[in-house]
């Protein structure tokens, strides 16, 4: 192999010192400058030039360089140099050209490497100090939903913060969480740049040291696969600790759930997000403010889930611990061997080392009342019958992946002859997708109609007023966020006109994909709202704090066991006569159910009054109820 030439090297230096950015051009201008200077302190020195005529000597070599260095860096400097010194001039004035060149050059590059340096340290690549952090692999629309939520949370905490490592720009992901959250309070955010699938870039957020890390899944087509990715990275990372994490991650597809349990290590609590919000779209539209109901217990601004031990209580009954605390609601619970009881039978009796499941303010606020009599008021208590089982015909306006799992769970609560009709214009093959469908139901006839949702003769042609519930489902294929909205809202826009027309309220339940556009809604009076990826940001935020709850909402949210429902008051007492919510909550238990509060049917449109919605009231206010008000119990059926 031929060897390189003197020339080959210093040009492969030269090249390879030039691309290491401004520090090498800065070096090169540096060894160019000195090297001048010296030549032609040189040049002064052999040819013997003076400074002025009247010198006696000429320059010496250090007098001269040091000279042609002044004028190198100062050209205001040759305005002095006497006018009988040509020769002196001459070679200060060359110095003065090389000067201006290189010292423009120089501060440019000065220049253009302090804003390389602002750039990168904008774009934040150092590692994060915090600790007892929450930490966010990944972006989505939910991030915002979940910061708000993570503040309200933290807002009785000492310093604490949130930080977010998502491949995206880090100024962008700062900006935009500045334009969409006004408060901070005492929260501080702060956001990395970088890919949660690499170990190297999640080591960089600190995640040994983090309280809770929430993974989320994006928008692509296979979110999973990075959600999975991310989740493996954790457990698997060479750097890990030994102590297990407190993962959350939100999983899109059901068929994706046993690889993500598999990565999990028994440290992840998985959300399946697509099968939840089936399973609360198919319990809302079947009950009017129930989806009001989720999104209070799931929000912590208000009264949300806690489990404390109340040793006090020990050899007691679940009945017992009903009417043990005045300012929280109890819904079950959480055994010493990790076990959920939601509305167990009232004689259950609570051993040392369990803890009761209470709604209430906050964790601190669940304190037993001490009272030892209560003012029931047995005298109002109704006796009812108990209704006959109905079949049920329900209509679903637009499609998406969702359709044919809500379907799925709405067959769990229906009777038998039940029927669906799906009225659609879609791309997805609705008929291809119900073929396997009606193989699957059991209790329900599902029929299809192609056409245009917001077409009023399309929809009077249904006389959709012989349907018992309507579900409207967003348009997501394909449409941007708003327009998929706004098609929802001129679709309830008739069918409130239609509601009008005929004189009937319809039992509605929409799907809005931007929960800012539900007061719009509103003015259209649909009975239900269901936000799906506020709803899973509720509850990612709400694990993210106790990963135990994972099992209260698995049940809650289950056809089988003890579920949410709104009954009408009159199934509990007689209605016009003042009394507490002691005395609800009594004849409640006495139908094996747990009360946990109530709706004021004439504030259902009100949204600055949670829709009527009142969770965990103080038990010993007075309340007054009228013929169309519900009370909100925990059930099995």
């Amino acid at each position: 192999m031929q060897k390189p030439t003197l020339k080959e090297k210093f040009r492969y230096y030269f090249e390879n010192t030039m691309s290491s950015g401004p520090s090498g051009v800065i070096k090169w201008l540096a060894i160019v400058s000195l090297a001048i200077v010296l030549l032609l302190g040189l040049v002064i020195l052999i040819f013997g030039i003076k400074e002025s005529g009247d010198a006696e000597s000429p320059l010496g070599f250090f007098e001269g360089a040091w000279q042609s260095l002044m004028a190198t860096l100062d050209s205001g400097t040759m305005g002095g140099d006497p006018a009988d010194a040509w020769p002196f001039r001459i070679v200060r004035f060359i110095a003065t050209l090389v000067g201006i060149f290189v010292i423009s050059i120089l501060i440019g590059s000065i220049s253009s490497g302090i804003d390389e340096k602002i750039d990168e340290l904008k774009k934040g690549k150092s590692k994060v100090l915090e600790t007892n952090h929450t930490l966010i692999l990944g972006w989505s629309e939910k991030v915002f939903s979940i910061i708000k939520e993570i503040i309200e949370a933290n807002s009785n905490q000492k310093n604490p913060s949130i930080v977010i490592l998502a491949d995206r720009d880090k100024v962008e992901m700062d900006d935009e969480i500045r334009e969409k959250i006004e408060d901070f309070k005492n929260t501080k955010i702060i956001c990395r740049s970088g890919s949660p699938l690499e170990s190297s870039a999640i080591n960089v957020v600190n995640p040994n040291a983090a309280r809770s890390i929430i993974v989320l899944a994006n928008e692509e087509a296979n979110a999973d696969t990075y959600v999975i990715k991310s989740v493996l990275a954790l457990t698997n990372g060479k750097n890990r600790k030994k102590e297990a994490y407190h993962i959350v991650a939100e999983v899109k597809d059901p068929k994706n759930m046993e690889a993500a349990e598999l990565v999990g290590n028994n440290e992840t609590v998985f959300v399946l997000s697509s099968n939840l919000i089936s399973k609360i779209t198919a319990q809302t539209c079947r009950q009017s403010g129930l989806s009001v109901v989720y999104t209070e217990l799931l929000q912590f601004d208000g009264d949300e889930i806690y489990f404390n031990e109340e040793k006090s209580l020990a050899g007691k009954t679940y009945k017992d611990a009903l009417f043990a605390y005045n300012t929280s609601s109890i819904i079950g619970l959480f055994t010493s061997d990790k076990n959920v009881l939601i509305n167990p039978p009232m004689d259950t009796v609570i051993n040392n080392g369990d803890q009761v499941i209470a709604i209430s303010e906050d964790d601190d606020t669940v304190k037993i009342s001490g009272m030892s009599s209560w003012n029931i008021k047995h005298d109002v208590f109704n006796n009812f019958e108990k209704d006959d089982v109905k079949t049920e015909h329900s209509l679903i306006l637009g499609w998406n992946n969702r359709g044919t799992s809500i379907i799925e769970e709405l067959d769990n609560y229906v009777a038998k002859g039940s029927e669906v009709l799906i009225l659609a214009d879609s791309e997805i093959d609705i008929e291809a997708s119900l073929t396997d469908l009606k193989a699957n139901v059991k209790n329900q006839n599902i029929s299809y109609m192609k056409g245009n949702i917001i077409d009023r003769n399309t929809l009077d042609s249904l006389r959709v007023e012989n349907f018992d519930h309507i579900i409207l489902l967003s348009y997501k294929d394909g449409m941007d966020v708003q327009e998929s909205d706004a098609i929802t809202l001129i679709c309830l826009l008739h069918l409130r006109a239609i509601s009008e027309k005929v004189n009937k309220d319809f039992s509605i339940v929409s799907e809005m994909l931007d929960i800012r556009n539900r007061d719009l809604g509103v003015v259209a009076k649909a009975d239900d709202f269901i936000v799906g990826d506020n709803l899973i940001s509720l509850m990612l935020s709400q694990l993210s704090e106790n990963k135990d709850l994972k099992k209260v909402y698995d049940i809650l949210f289950d056809a089988d066991g003890s579920e949410i429902y709104l009954k009408p008051v009159s199934r509990y007492v007689k209605t016009g006569e003042e009394m507490d919510f002691y005395t609800i909550v009594e004849r409640a238990a006495q139908l094996n159910e747990t009360a946990i509060g109530y709706r004021v049917t004439a504030e259902s449109s009100n949204s600055d009054e949670h829709f009527g919605v009142r969770l965990n009231p103080k038990k010993t206010d007075k309340f007054t109820f009228s013929p169309d008000d519900l009370i909100i119990v925990l059930s099995e059926d």
